[in-house]
């Protein structure tokens, strides 16, 4: 009796805690880039609230083949902290803008072994209920030509020759009908000429044939 009254009382002050609500995380899902470069890997989130002064990110490395992952940057209370022993020691670094919902980090220096799975995770107390989101790195010696970039150029160039052919076409038929058209007009004084020159006639009956109608 006393909790129900203790939980009432609460609730008519107003001070009754806030439930939390999902947070969704995203990055991207793969990315390319050149030994020994630079690349910057995006986190950012959705939250119903505002941004907490609590709000964190943490990020995670798992190499290619293996099942286990380390901690490498993470972002609380203000304050950036990185990976200054593993692998990753003083190559990477946290550029976010957590006030935005930015927890992007740079990987610099990227050798062949950097090749692996990276996960951020966020939280936006209370909204602290959410799945990691992942990126996938891969290092290269030379970019790829990706397979997608191949075929929308393949497409672009189809759609392209379509277009100039209905554009051809219908010029065609305009330069025809044009042509049609003036050949009709230089005809027909011809035509008046040579009714002229025929035996006047009473007005035709409508409906029957005159010199011009017979002529074309």
């Amino acid at each position: 009796m006393l909790r129900v009254l203790a939980l009432a009382s609460v609730v008519l002050l107003g001070i009754a805690p806030q439930a939390s609500q999902a947070i969704t995380v995203y990055t991207s899902w793969e990315r390319h880039a050149l030994v020994g470069s630079d690349i910057r890997l995006s986190c950012t989130f959705f939250s119903w609230r505002s941004i907490s002064e609590d709000v964190s990110f943490t990020w995670r490395y798992r190499p290619d083949g293996s099942k286990d992952s380390i901690s490498i940057a993470h972002f609380a209370g203000g304050e950036a902290y990185t990976d200054n022993k593993g692998v990753f020691k003083d190559r990477v670094e946290f550029v976010g803008n957590p006030k935005r919902r930015d927890g992007s980090i740079l990987i610099k220096n990227l050798d062949f072994s950097d090749n692996g799975t990276f996960t951020c995770d966020a939280k936006n107390p209370p909204d602290i209920v959410g799945r990691p989101s992942s990126v996938r790195l891969l290092v290269f010696e030379n970019l790829p030509i990706q397979a997608g970039v191949i075929t929308g150029a393949i497409i672009g160039v189809v759609l392209g020759l379509l277009v100039l052919i209905v554009v051809i076409y219908y010029l065609m038929r305009f330069l025809v009908a044009r042509r049609v058209f003036s050949l009709s007009v230089r005809s027909v004084p011809r035509l008046w000429g040579l009714c002229r020159g025929r035996e006047q006639r009473p007005e035709p009956i409508p409906g029957t044939d005159t010199c011009l109608a017979k002529a074309l």
